[in-house]
């Protein structure tokens, strides 16, 4: 359970998130939604204890940092150091033992090559391969099918299906709404730093519907393609 308590946060003048409340179960998978600018990676980065922030974030585990895998949408590598290196730092950084990592390379990554040369499908499978070996209870995964491919697009899917089934709690950010559709109990639909609506699984369709109108209206038209 992560529970929000009026969160706020500014840059300047400029409010970013406007006194937002909510509560994410246990065992629930979230899908964080809204227009690029709205504040979604800003409120994943108060979450995980990257920003500061006005209000109060709590969760069942504390201090939340500590039990959190966090998949930024451009996770950071230093310049020389391995796959495999890097999947024993951030385990240790748990206090994990990284025991077999060869067999666990699910992606079929070059773990001996330095991971600043891979790719950007190949560092986001790299990450969300070390926060799964860190055995977190909470995870946020900003846009993690961006960049990837499609079969392990349907792996990173089945990923987050496993962690729902063994009760861990689960926030995604995604521009591609059949992934949501696929992995979320709830899409919460931010807007100008407010959480405007929730909808449960029964209503996505509609919500679908309502995004690709507010997305698309009468700009194809406007474009005036020839």
């Amino acid at each position: 359970m992560i529970r929000i308590e009026s969160l706020s946060k500014n840059f300047g003048s400029h409010t970013v998130l406007n006194n937002i409340s909510l509560t994410f179960s246990t065992g629930g998978v979230y899908g964080i939604v809204g227009e690029n600018g709205a504040g979604k990676t800003t409120l994943f980065n108060c979450i995980a204890g990257m920003e500061s922030y006005q209000g109060r974030i709590t969760a069942g585990h504390m201090p939340l940092k500590n039990h959190l895998g966090f998949l930024q949408t451009e996770p950071f590598f230093f310049s020389k150091i391995t796959g495999e290196e890097y999947l024993r730092l951030l385990c240790h950084a748990r206090h994990k033992t990284a025991a077999q990592v060869q067999q666990r390379n699910i992606f079929d990554l070059p773990l001996n090559q330095y991971a600043a040369t891979y790719s950007t499908g190949m560092k986001k499978k790299l990450a969300l391969m070390a926060i799964l070996m860190q055995e977190n209870d909470y995870f946020i995964l900003d846009e993690p099918f961006n960049g990837v491919d499609i079969q392990s697009n349907l792996l990173i899917t089945a990923i987050i299906q496993k962690l729902k089934a063994l009760g861990k709690t689960i926030l995604i950010s995604s521009h591609i709404f059949s992934t949501l559709r696929e992995t979320c109990d709830e899409i919460h639909l931010l807007q100008n730093g407010s959480f405007i609506k929730k909808v449960a699984r029964d209503s996505f369709d509609s919500l679908e519907q309502e995004m690709k109108q507010v997305s698309i209206g009468g700009k194809i038209e406007q474009m005036g393609l020839k």
